[in-house]
């Protein structure tokens, strides 16, 4: 298992570059239960964004648009009611049984220098592979939340136990963005307090790829490398 960690400047940097590791570094690793049965490159990846807070908070290049992104933060990370046809959503474990935003939220306008405050989204029973109407149903990716002040910023340490890192990963990290500064600004309004928000660091022992991406990220990664390689071919023809 090939651990590798990752220091970007915001979140569009954070893709590119864990995709491009993954690309040129990663294990290739046959997935043999899941969402997709096949065949994934992967490294177990730390990844530390600087300035998350940076706009756009996702590339052009990814599958998902900001519109997106804040749907995301908001009905699946912060609400979380979850629809007909799905098990769950992050916000879903969050709220229920016990709010645990709000408890998070409490306590950081009593103490800021609590470093206990931890959300968590996989449950116990999450440890038993079942199916439900002959569909696998899966434990969540993303697995907790920790929270930290520092410097009068708050940061945030998210587990992934596996990533999508070309579909999941933007929309991941920008929303986990847009889902701390609400935080933050809830936790200034009930407390009266000036915090902002501070960095995003993320762990995942899978952060894959998956083989029927594998064309799609050739083309994002390596266009330049192409360029170079015609321009060396046309230099070449000339000096003969």
């Amino acid at each position: 298992m090939k651990h590798i960690k990752i220091s970007a400047f915001d979140c569009p940097d954070a893709w590119f570059k864990a995709l491009s590791r993954i690309w040129y570094e990663g294990d290739i690793f046959p997935v043999g239960f899941g969402s997709e049965e096949t065949e994934t490159k992967k490294l177990n990846l730390t990844i530390e964004i600087e300035h998350p807070e940076n706009r756009p908070l996702v590339s052009d290049k990814a599958s998902c648009d900001f519109k997106y992104v804040q749907g995301y933060a908001l009905e699946y990370l912060w609400c979380g009611e979850k629809q007909e046809d799905e098990t769950y959503t992050y916000g879903s474990r969050l709220n229920n049984p016990v709010n645990q935003i709000q408890e998070a939220i409490n306590r950081y306008t009593e103490e800021q220098k609590d470093r206990q405050v931890t959300m968590v989204i996989r449950h116990p029973e999450d440890i038993k592979k079942f199916y439900d109407n002959n569909k696998k149903s899966e434990p969540p990716c993303l697995s907790l939340i920790d929270t930290e002040i520092s410097d009068g910023k708050l940061h945030l340490t998210c587990y992934f136990r596996s990533w999508d890192a070309f579909g999941g990963l933007p929309a991941n990290i920008a929303g986990l963005q847009l889902f701390n500064e609400a935080f933050v600004d809830e936790i200034n309004k009930q407390g009266n307090l000036t915090l902002k928000p501070g960095k995003l660091i993320f762990h995942s022992k899978n952060c894959h790829i998956y083989q029927r991406q594998y064309n799609l990220i050739k083309e994002l990664l390596e266009p330049k490398d192409n360029t170079k390689r015609l321009a060396k071919t046309i230099t070449d023809k000339k000096e003969t």
